[in-house]
């Protein structure tokens, strides 16, 4: 049995590749339009320009494929990023699966705490259906453990 569970982590902690950086978003005050950025700083309190405080939900990122499924969803063509609000969009791995792992994100090193729940507004957002339609695909939160640059393009790589 202790083989077997051995086996297992490390297959949990393996990846195939690193995720990268495709859209970053900030919301200067609650409710406000996002605005697209090319390179952002990591404060403790997230986003610099956001509206968001430190904490477990500092940072909101969600993949890049789970835009084509809430899209999907909807039976139209993939979600646009700005619609969902959260930070970041990154592509190439599974952030379900960083849950409570610290990562490198460009110059920040953030922790990743658990899942970004929709809101009522995603039906503003999409119409009707469209709560429904992100659930289970509105991202992850994170919490930063060091603070630094990122940019479009970056690797996002789990820290063992």
């Amino acid at each position: 049995m202790e083989g077997e569970m051995e086996r297992m982590a490390e297959l949990i902690a393996r990846y195939a590749r690193p995720g990268r950086v495709e859209w970053i978003g900030v919301r200067p005050e609650r409710r406000g339009a996002m605005r697209a950025l090319e390179t952002v700083e990591v404060t403790e309190a997230g986003l610099a320009g956001d509206h968001g405080r430190a904490g477990k939900r500092a940072v909101t990122l969600v993949q890049a494929e789970h835009l084509a499924v809430i899209g999907a969803f909807l039976g139209r063509d993939a979600a646009p990023a700005e619609a969902l609000r959260r930070n970041l969009v990154v592509s190439g791995i599974n952030l379900a699966g960083l849950r409570g792992r610290a990562v490198a994100l460009g110059g920040a090193l953030l922790e990743i705490t658990g899942p970004c729940a929709p809101c009522s507004r995603m039906e503003a957002a999409f119409g009707p259906g469209g709560y429904a339609a992100v659930r289970g695909h509105g991202g992850m939160t994170a919490r930063v453990l060091q603070p630094g640059p990122v940019s479009l393009g970056d690797a996002l790589r789990p820290i063992d």
